[in-house]
C-alpha cells in the first residue's frame, strides 16, 4: 500500500529524483524519461476517457492501471535484484501484452466477410470524433514511451515485457481511434499532395 503523507519533500531541488530502489539520478535520466513520459500517456488516457463511454471506458481504466504498473517497473533498475528484494518489485507480464492483442483483434473482428472496422485505403489523419483525436494523442505518446523504453534498454538492463507493453499499446491506440470513428468509416483520410 502507498501511503503518501507529504507531497512536497524538497529531496528534488537540487534536480535529482529517487528511484524505485532509492538510487537517486538526474531528473533527465533515461530511466525518468522513460517512466515520466508513460505518466504523461497515463494523463492523455485520463482525458481520452472523458468522452469514452462502455467498453471503451473499461479497457481504458486498465491501460491506466497498467501504466501504474509499467512506471513501477520502470523506475525500478537491476532486474537481477529483484530475487533478493524485501519487496518483490512490480514487474509488467507478457499476460498484459496478450490482453491488448487479444482486445485489438476483438476490436477489428476476425470475420473476413464482414469486419468490425472499414478496410484501409490510405494512411489516416488524426481526428474525426472528439474520442479519436485523443486517441490519437495516446497512440503518439504511447510510441515515443515506447522509443525512450528502447533507449533505456540500450544501456540498462529492463523488462522486455514492458518494452512488448508499450508497442502493443500504440497499435491498440490505433485501432480504437478507428473503432471511435464508425468503426473507421469517419476516419479521416491522408490524400498526399493535395494541396500543392
Amino acid at each position: 500500500m502507498v501511503v503518501l503523507n507529504k507531497i512536497y519533500t524538497r529531496t528534488g531541488d537540487a534536480g535529482t529524483t529517487a528511484l524505485g530502489n532509492g538510487t537517486r539520478v538526474a531528473k533527465y535520466d533515461a530511466r525518468v524519461e522513460a517512466y515520466g513520459t508513460s505518466d504523461e500517456l497515463n494523463c492523455f488516457v485520463g482525458v481520452a476517457r472523458l468522452e469514452a463511454t462502455g467498453e471503451m471506458d473499461e479497457a481504458l481504466s486498465r491501460i491506466q492501471n497498467d501504466l501504474f504498473d509499467l512506471g513501477a517497473d520502470l523506475c525500478r533498475p537491476d532486474m537481477t535484484a529483484d530475487k533478493d528484494a524485501e519487496y518483490p518489485p512490480l514487474r509488467m507480464v507478457m499476460a498484459q501484452v496478450e490482453r491488448l492483442e487479444a482486445e485489438v483483434d476483438e476490436m477489428i473482428g476476425n470475420d473476413e466477410d464482414e469486419p468490425k472496422l472499414a478496410p484501409l485505403r490510405s494512411f489516416i489523419l488524426p481526428g474525426g470524433s472528439a474520442l479519436a483525436a485523443h486517441l490519437h494523442v495516446c497512440r503518439t505518446v504511447a510510441r515515443r514511451a515506447e522509443r525512450l523504453a528502447v533507449l533505456l534498454a540500450s544501456d540498462e538492463d529492463i523488462n522486455e515485457a514492458a518494452v512488448k507493453y508499450l508497442n502493443r499499446l500504440s497499435d491498440w491506440f490505433f485501432v480504437a481511434a478507428r473503432v471511435a470513428n464508425n468503426g473507421g468509416k469517419d476516419d479521416v483520410l491522408w490524400v498526399p499532395g493535395a494541396n500543392r
